[in-house]
């Protein structure tokens, strides 16, 4: 029986693919794994039945037997541990591969996702200019680690991984931003993952959803 995963019936993205359900699609397309989806609304995702599978109410889950995991890289581990193509055999190079996703969401994704809510959220405080600029600067430093790592690697590991999967969702966030622009070398990097036949796949996947709930 293949695995369940729950996703925005109407997602707030606008179908750009920054949902975090994106990240555990690119990794069932990138092993071939068939998977169903589960589309709630808003009030769905706050039901009793939501939060038992989610805490949080939030998306996505996956479900496989009598298995349930909440947590997007949560989720992107456990199908990379289940298909060798995803995390690298070596030990070290795993036990490398596993603290770049931590840092994806960890280190890296915090001041991103800060810095797009104070857009949405805070434009018409009064110091809004002020946290913007501040933002920004949180922002490019991060960038600009990453931007010494890409200059000598094409992924994070020697070969493509499930780190890449969620650092690349990660920062897609910022893709048409002259934050990611300023930075070449992972602005490259966002686009080698983009351009991978599974990426294009699991985009189409959920772009579908919001064209379907547009008509």
């Amino acid at each position: 029986m293949n695995p369940t995963i729950t996703a925005f019936a109407q997602s707030p993205d606008r179908g750009r693919g920054l949902a975090r359900d994106m990240a555990v699609r690119w990794a069932f397309e990138e092993v071939g794994q068939p998977y169903h989806v589960r589309l709630l609304s808003f009030a769905a995702m706050k039901e009793p039945v939501h939060r038992a599978l989610q805490p949080f109410g939030q998306i996505p889950t996956y479900e496989d037997d009598s298995l349930a995991l909440f947590e997007s890289a949560a989720i992107v581990f456990h199908i990379a541990e289940r298909h060798r193509a995803l995390m690298p055999q070596d030990a070290e190079a795993r036990a490398r591969a596993i603290a770049w996703m931590f840092a994806a969401k960890s280190t890296v994704e915090p001041t991103i996702v800060e810095r797009s809510m104070a857009l949405l959220l805070e434009a018409d405080r009064p110091w809004h200019t002020e946290r913007i600029a501040m933002l920004d600067e949180r922002v490019r430093t991060r960038l600009s680690d990453l931007s010494r790592w890409f200059s000598n690697h094409n992924w994070l590991e020697d070969e493509f991984s499930a780190a890449d999967i969620v650092m690349v969702t990660v920062l897609r966030r910022l893709v048409g931003s002259e934050l990611l622009e300023d930075q070449p070398a992972v602005a490259s990097y966002v686009a080698r993952g983009e351009a991978r036949p599974a990426f294009g796949r699991a985009f189409k996947a959920q772009h579908a959803v919001f064209t379907a709930a547009s008509a």
